[in-house]
């Protein structure tokens, strides 16, 4: 008893509650500087333009939708961090039967709540039993002509290891990127990094596009799957940008927010 009324005394020291005050004043005049700045160091969540699940399957041409899956595992939906999602089966019919790299998943996640740890397959795969035999960032040529872009990304190589409980026990690659805030990130830190740095507007979102080669019997080669990764990647990422992910950079975002209401006066 005697310790919990000394402490209690504690705080009431004037050295804690002056310490305390300032405190107070302190992160009081940041928010307001913040403020009148325009600077969003807490970020409201940004819904998607239209659901993914309503991608243009005509605009995927040449590609066709072989499967659509679904995650019905209530955990594994929850560790996911969002609803928000697409899990399809894609079949490029240029491609040989027998290539690796005919049929490919396309899994492709959206978290409007800027506030969450991007998931990996880094750890998505390691948690089902698969074992990473490489990792390297990547720098993917999209597009032809003068569209052609230098995107970042990730390359990563998966074996079943001797435990894992598998059908398809064998090696593959999957390629993925994040889409934050109207620029790309190659992998989990740059994408921490540009949310950070997004100070100047209300909102802020990222999307994981992620790329699985383990739909065939073969096995690609990181060079093949990279090059089909491009592929695809020219013909789906356009459809994202106009079609679903919010328009234009931060700043732009901010404008368009404070256009909106301004309207609405």
């Amino acid at each position: 008893m005697s310790h919990a009324r000394g402490d209690k005394a504690g705080y009431l020291q004037p050295a804690f509650l002056i310490c305390a005050g300032v405190l107070a004043l302190v992160g009081g005049g940041m928010s307001l500087a913040g403020r009148r700045l325009g600077l969003y160091l807490e970020k409201k969540p940004l819904p998607l333009k239209r659901s993914l699940d309503l991608l243009d399957e005509a605009a995927l041409a040449p590609y066709r939708v072989v499967a659509k899956q679904t995650i019905d595992n209530a955990e594994v939906l929850d560790s996911l961090g969002t609803n928000d999602y697409i899990q399809w089966v894609l079949e490029d019919p240029a491609r040989g039967i027998d290539s690796a790299v005919r049929r490919v998943m396309l899994f492709v996640t959206y978290y409007e709540q800027p506030d969450r740890v991007p998931h990996v397959p880094e750890e998505c795969y390691a948690g089902g039993g698969y074992q990473r035999q490489g990792t390297e960032d990547v720098r993917l040529q999209v597009g032809q002509g003068q569209r052609m872009r230098e995107i970042p990304g990730r390359y990563l190589a998966f074996e079943a290891s001797g435990t894992t409980v598998s059908l398809d026990a064998r090696r593959f690659g999957v390629l993925y990127l994040f889409r934050v805030n109207g620029e790309y990130a190659g992998n989990r830190d740059r994408a921490r990094m540009a949310l950070n740095r997004n100070i100047l507007s209300q909102h802020a979102y990222f999307c994981k596009v992620e790329l699985v080669f383990n739909q065939t019997h073969g096995t690609a080669t990181k060079a093949e799957a990279v090059a089909a990764g491009e592929r695809l990647l020219a013909v789906v990422l356009p459809l994202l940008e106009r079609d679903h992910w919010p328009d234009g950079a931060p700043a732009q975002i901010k404008d368009t927010s404070r256009q909106k209401k301004d309207s609405t006066q």
